[in-house]
């Protein structure tokens, strides 16, 4: 089980100074979800949790499907984690490609990035399939150094980010663009920054990559600009190594454009907003919304007052991967943080998947999606076109 990634909830002291503002729980009344007539193909919403890959419809009931199964379960399954991302234009018929985390029988091969191909349009009838994978070497973190975020720029190159330390230590989580083919297990990189504290999730718009730091000194969101890496080498600008030998960038263009504070004490997720950016705080149960300049807005979900993290989880979550489809429909991961004897963390069957759907620009309470899950700690959305 991919436990030793809640420690990017660790933020010390936040715990009991955590935001804890109004906001109701419950379902979204029936009059806002429609009068029942059959909508059109909507969006389906990925997530990984308990090592598996599962898939929902996007409106409700929420129908289910586990998509790839977890080892532990199936002696050809996968161990699935982390932000899932589909190729943009990388489609023929029914199939297309999607990048997850793979760390099936880590340590040994090292935990990655699956590249996958996903056949099926509805849910009930999706089949994956491995077709490569993507393995770069790692900081040598004192915690396991997780795979988690992923992205693409317009060219076709692929993001990845890693954890790296995520409770104490040096911030040694990574950035890394790929380069083409995908479709095999020895794939070219270049290590863009090898200094992020707990590096999150990614978001590229017009190859500007933003990218969520949840632990100081770097906590924040951080914005990267061009030009990357072309290639692995130093024709294409990567022509230093890093202290494990890897391709390393000649140099790094990043600039903190959200920094930590107010009701976001811990960034570990974002994705687009109808008016900029949603960011998620899993500590203290937060997505916030900024404008195009990073200028905070309004929070769309937060614990209602009265509510505190105890053994029990705050009732809407502790929202980690988080996603966006295009009705404007707003997705998170709620891995379902507790605090036990054992410290903070996920607890057993604690976690939940959950739509936030707004009227008139307006959050409705989350509809809880799927609940009495392990770990669920990212999101992908396939549209369907």
């Amino acid at each position: 089980m991919r436990r030793s990634l809640v420690v990017l909830i660790a933020v010390s002291a936040a715990v009991t100074t955590c935001i804890a503002l109004a906001a109701p729980a419950g379902s979204m009344p029936r009059s806002a979800m429609g009068s029942g007539a059959r909508e059109k193909p909507r969006a389906i919403v990925f997530s990984a949790e308990g090592n598996n890959l599962n898939a929902y419809d996007s409106v409700p009931p929420f129908r289910r499907q586990r998509v790839i199964t977890t080892r532990a379960d199936d002696p050809k399954g996968l161990d699935i984690n982390a932000q899932i991302c589909f190729f943009p234009g990388v489609k023929r018929g029914d199939t297309k490609w999607f990048i997850a985390g793979e760390d099936t029988g880590q340590p040994n091969p090292p935990q990655g990035w699956g590249i996958f191909q996903l056949k099926g349009k509805r849910i009930g009838h999706l089949q994956a399939k491995e077709i490569g994978k993507l393995t770069p070497t790692y900081q040598g973190s004192a915690d396991n150094a997780e795979n988690y975020g992923c992205g693409f720029l317009r060219d076709g190159r692929v993001l990845t980010t890693d954890v790296g330390n995520q409770a104490s230590g040096n911030g040694d989580g990574q950035l890394i663009v790929w380069f083409p083919p995908f479709n095999r297990t020895r794939v070219r990189y270049c290590k863009v920054d090898t200094g992020i504290a707990t590096a999150g999730s990614i978001l590229v718009k017009h190859d500007t990559v933003y990218l969520a730091s949840a632990r100081p000194p770097t906590a924040g969101v951080w914005r990267y600009t061009g030009p990357f890496p072309t290639s692995n080498t130093a024709a294409g600008g990567c022509g230093k190594r890093d202290v494990t030998g890897a391709p390393l960038a000649d140099s790094v263009h990043k600039k903190l454009f959200i920094p930590t504070g107010g009701s976001v004490v811990s960034p570990n997720a974002l994705t687009r907003s109808p008016r900029g950016y949603y960011v998620s705080s899993v500590i203290n149960g937060v997505i916030a919304e900024f404008d195009e300049h990073g200028k905070f807005l309004r929070n769309v979900l937060q614990p209602a007052a009265g509510d505190t993290l105890g053994a029990t989880p705050y009732r809407t979550g502790t929202p980690l991967g988080i996603g966006v489809d295009d009705k404007g429909d707003l997705f998170y991961a709620d891995i379902g943080i507790v605090i036990s004897a054992d410290g903070v963390g996920p607890g057993d069957h604690t976690g939940t998947v959950r739509r936030i759907h707004f009227v008139h620009g307006r959050p409705q309470p989350p509809q809880t999606m799927k609940r009495h899950l392990d770990f669920p700690d990212g999101i992908g959305i396939l549209e369907p076109r």
